[in-house]
């Protein structure tokens, strides 16, 4: 598994493309970018452009998370 180059969800910007998605959770690019793609994934789309906004990227991470807030 690839490390994470970002050590606090502070230094991320609002929105996120496949690629920091990718690096924040250490996956391959495809990864990412499949995962952008998965039903439930908070992506905003904007033309033909998909980015995922910061607080709702952050909100996944902690429902998904075993262990976390589940729904």
């Amino acid at each position: 598994m690839k490390e994470s180059v970002y050590k606090s969800y502070d230094e991320l910007p609002l929105f996120l493309n496949s690629e920091l998605v990718a690096k924040v959770l250490g996956v391959s690019l495809t990864s990412g970018y499949e995962l952008m793609h998965q039903p439930g994934f908070p992506v905003l789309r904007v033309g033909s452009r998909m980015v995922v906004p910061k607080e709702q990227f952050i909100q996944w991470v902690m429902e998904n998370t075993e262990g976390g807030v589940h729904k």
